[in-house]
């Protein structure tokens, strides 16, 4: 069905997956909350990796009218137990075990990411059509990464699931859910983003410790996250644009209004440029005079 555009980019593909309750097999958004709710991580992922398969095809249908009944929990394993960030156990890199755990936690980073794509491309209707695409993308190259990470870890005799991790990252974007301007704001250009600051840190220690499977990880996710924070730029522009906000004055009041503190420096200026930040907005908050302040420790 047609679906109104408020995007400004050039590649206007369109698209189309499987079936809600009988609906068309084809339809993407339907797909993406059957994916979403499987609780199996790596029958997860190759959910999502399916959906991106066939994004290139172009069979996609988008009935981006339709408004899905809330749901605040998508399909969990029982392990990872979930604990207080102060909980988590410390993941240094000078040991396997160590090396293993902090694998780990980035592995339920991009496990929490392929279901944070899936939201936004069922939760949220009436978007342009290149919303949905853009996102059920992103939750195909999650899903490759997880798996990545979850072949590791087996190879070096764990699984996901086997260490304690948090869920401030999904606590977000239940804090967001009604809205996709706040979404964007304060999961890709706030949460994800802090990934392009510390995947270059966590590499150079793995690489001390002369780990080169796992740096050779690191690079392909910090590569594809680039892209992925880039998006959620993007879609930020747009609606702030479309309603008349500016967005470093828009992202000072969403961070308030939400209680999430500004990014904290020392950033990765040259990604975080290539993602789409400004070099404005990245001064103002190595400066403590950004929109909402500085970061917590």
């Amino acid at each position: 069905m047609p679906v109104e555009r408020l995007n400004e980019r050039p590649d206007g593909a369109t698209g189309a997956a499987s079936s809600v309750q009988g609906e068309p097999c084809n339809e993407l958004r339907g797909a993406a909350l059957r994916a979403w709710r499987l609780a199996e991580p790596r029958a997860k992922a190759q959910a999502a990796l399916d959906i991106g398969r066939q994004l290139a095809s172009a069979s996609w249908l988008i009935d981006a009218e339709r408004a899905f009944d809330d749901e605040r929990r998508p399909g969990r394993p029982s392990t990872p137990r979930l604990v207080h960030p102060r909980d988590v156990p410390n993941r240094g890199a000078g040991t396997p075990a160590g090396r293993a755990a902090l694998l780990h936690a980035i592995a339920h980073i991009e496990f929490n990411a392929i279901d944070l794509a899936l939201d936004a491309v069922w939760r949220f209707p009436d978007m342009p059509s290149d919303w949905y695409l853009d996102w059920a993308s992103v939750a195909s190259e999650e899903a490759a990464h997880f798996s990545l990470l979850a072949d590791e870890l087996e190879r070096r005799g764990h699984r996901y699931g086997d260490f304690d991790a948090h869920d401030g990252l999904w606590e977000m974007a239940m804090k967001t859910r009604d809205d996709p301007l706040p979404r964007m704001a304060l999961v890709p250009r706030l949460m994800e983003a802090r990934g392009l600051d510390v995947t270059p840190i966590i590499r150079r220690k793995l690489e001390q410790a002369g780990d080169v499977q796992a740096c050779a990880i690191l690079d392909v996710i910090l590569r594809d996250e680039v892209g992925h924070v880039a998006i959620g730029n993007h879609w930020y522009g747009v609606m702030c644009r479309r309603q008349g906000l500016d967005p470093e004055a828009a992202w000072d009041t969403l961070a308030r209004r939400y209680g999430a503190s500004a990014p904290k420096a020392p950033f990765n200026v040259e990604a975080r440029l290539r993602a789409g930040f400004t070099q404005a907005e990245l001064l103002a908050w190595q400066s403590d005079q950004g929109p909402a302040g500085r970061a917590d420790p």
